[in-house]
């Protein structure tokens, strides 16, 4: 008889395949995949970081960069597979405030700039994005949060936040008493600002901006991957193996949902599709550590110099050892 295993998954394009059964089980393994969600309803919920880290409600899950490496620094029981579910460029998250009088990311310092935490994946990557490719060091901007730090961190005390109320951020926003937001899921009152100018992004040319940084490094930066318990990957050492390859077929899968142009409800989604394809040239989505090894890296270095930290940790020591030349 089958192992029976659950793994929860956000709902995106990539994962369509595993809703809808359309990926093959590795032998001996049947795996439930689960649409679970953080804060937007999905089908089996949300809250998916808390209820597999709390509550061990699931098998494997989806899980953010920043939780999992903020996890093994206190030495918690998991290991990870090194499929990256969830990439975002940290320039297409900061809103900025047209009355505030942004322009360049040099504008900020000094001025009061506010994320979801601290320690949210995004803010990781926009503060130091910020100060390593913009020269914006995150220690020169006044920082406010709109949620409690979930972990302690070594630098809590002297990283100097302030707690405001997250309903308020918008509107404190547009009226230029916060100069930037940095938001994964920017709430709709931001979408409203960047329809009708009172917010703004800070490259008039995204794009383009995107595109070259994405050549710099030679990554599409990750926000999430794969997590399970050390015991499960012990008790099944095929497993992490087999959840890299059924990631890419479900990857593989997704795209050929695009070849045809009334797949999406976007009129120009096909041409989107192309157009990416131009602008970076290559698969986007690897899957492996020696294809994402230098993201990890990066990533690591971006939370020491946050103090979220004390130091990187060795990459062996952050995935399974069945995936470590992949």
């Amino acid at each position: 008889m089958a192992v029976e295993l659950t793994m929860a998954l956000e709902r995106y394009d990539r994962h369509v395949p595993f809703f809808m059964d359309m990926v093959k089980n590795p032998e001996g393994i049947k795996i439930k995949s689960l649409e679970v969600g953080m804060a937007p309803p999905r089908r089996e919920g949300i809250d998916r970081h808390r209820r597999f880290y709390e509550d061990e409600e699931f098998d494997i899950c989806e899980m953010s960069v920043s939780s999992y490496l903020t996890s093994k620094a206190q030495n918690l029981p998991y290991t990870a597979v090194p499929v990256f579910p969830r990439r975002l460029f940290s320039q297409n998250h900061m809103f900025c405030s047209t009355a505030a009088g942004i322009s360049t990311p040099a504008d900020l310092i000094g001025k009061k700039v506010c994320c979801r935490s601290f320690q949210t994946t995004m803010s990781v990557l926009a503060k130091g994005d910020l100060a390593f490719e913009y020269n914006v060091p995150w220690r020169s901007l006044d920082w406010h949060t709109m949620s409690p730090e979930l972990v302690p961190f070594p630098g809590q005390e002297t990283a100097e936040l302030t707690l405001i109320d997250e309903p308020s951020a918008p509107d404190r926003l547009i009226s230029g008493e916060l100069a930037m937001m940095i938001h994964p899921h920017p709430p709709p009152a931001i979408l409203d600002g960047l329809r009708d100018g009172s917010v703004h992004r800070l490259w008039p040319d995204l794009r383009a901006e995107c595109g070259r940084y994405f050549h710099k490094y030679g990554d599409y930066p990750i926000m999430h991957l794969l997590v399970l318990k050390n015991e499960l990957a012990e008790a099944l050492p095929s497993l992490p193996k087999a959840l890299m390859e059924m990631w890419e077929d479900a990857k593989r899968q997704a795209a050929e949902f695009y070849e045809d142009p009334g797949y999406s409800e976007m009129a120009f989604a096909r041409n989107a599709f192309e157009e990416e394809q131009e602008i970076f040239g290559t698969d986007t989505w690897p899957t492996g550590l020696a294809a994402n090894h230098a993201s990890v890296e990066r990533f690591m270095n971006y939370l020491t110099d946050q103090t979220l930290i004390e130091a990187p940790f060795p990459i062996e020591e952050l995935f399974h050892e069945s995936v470590l030349n992949s």
